[in-house]
């Protein structure tokens, strides 16, 4: 992307929009009391640049034809992804505060029969990427221009469904496909490299034939960049490794394993909220 081009955008204002994300997110785990807000925090600035700066979708014109596709894989963080869709006009801040009522809308994992924005149900790990090839495939049938953005998170990686899409994309050289990797280095339990080791994560996905880049997962500047300069080779589908931390912007909350899904208390949410409204003042 040309500087002049970066230069248009209000990067200031998407850093406000992740601080407001991670607060509204974090209350909304609170009120359920389930959720899982340390991936949550992990995924907030790439879900910002995307719905804020890269994304060409309209919440007036949800199931435009020609919209770009974007799929949630690691849909366990859904209050991450309700959170940034309310900034983006596809929910209202009303619609938040039923977060995995009985009969709400928004479950705990995303459903595209009850949300618009929604592209797939996800959840259940590694089915995300296997249905973004599939989109991305669409595409070049017929002879379509979205492009197909995917987030998944790293643990999620163990799932073998992953690595046939992989190879497939490569084969059908879907360059209109972005893979997201929110890299932030730990699972549920521990840490990926105790579980499974995942490194050198980059050589792995250019063996399988894609081509990629690493990134700051929290820095806004460079992720837009990144995401903007997609494709990064003709003929290849890109892989982004957005390297970011669980929990981000919490001090206590920061690569924790067990904020994988604790609910915060009235006194840590309060605490939360004081560092994240000093972090965009």
């Amino acid at each position: 992307m040309n500087t002049s081009a970066l230069s248009a955008i209000d990067f200031a204002r998407l850093e406000r929009q992740a601080a407001r994300t991670r607060i509204r997110s974090l209350q909304m785990v609170h009120r359920a009391r389930l959720g899982h807000p340390g991936g949550d925090f992990s995924s907030t600035d790439i879900l910002t640049a995307l719905y804020g700066a890269i994304l060409r979708v309209d919440p007036a014109e949800p199931r435009d034809w020609e919209r770009d596709r974007f799929l949630m894989s690691k849909g366990h963080c859904s209050g991450a992804l309700y959170a940034t869709l309310a900034a983006a006009g596809f929910l209202t801040d009303a619609d938040l505060d039923t977060y995995m009522e009985p009969l709400s809308r928004l479950n705990g994992h995303p459903d595209r029969n009850k949300v618009e924005g929604i592209e797939a149900n996800t959840g259940p790990l590694g089915h995300g990427l296997p249905i973004a090839v599939g989109c991305a495939l669409a595409a070049k049938a017929s002879g379509a221009a979205w492009r197909t953005f995917v987030l998944v998170g790293d643990g999620e990686l163990q799932e073998g469904s992953n690595w046939e899409a992989a190879m497939c994309a490569a084969q059908y050289k879907l360059d209109n496909l972005v893979l997201i990797i929110d890299r932030n280095g730990l699972q549920q339990g521990d840490f990926t490299e105790k579980t499974i080791r995942m490194e050198p994560l980059a050589e792995r996905w250019r063996a399988f034939g894609w081509d990629v880049r690493e990134t700051d997962g929290h820095d806004m500047h460079a992720l837009v960049e990144c995401f903007q300069a997609a494709p990064f080779a003709q003929g290849k589908p890109s892989c982004v490794v957005a390297r970011t931390i669980k929990g981000k912007g919490v001090s206590f909350m920061e690569n924790r394993a067990e904020w994988h899904h604790r609910v915060p208390t009235k006194d840590e949410l309060a605490r939360a909220i004081a560092e994240l409204e000093g972090s965009r003042a």
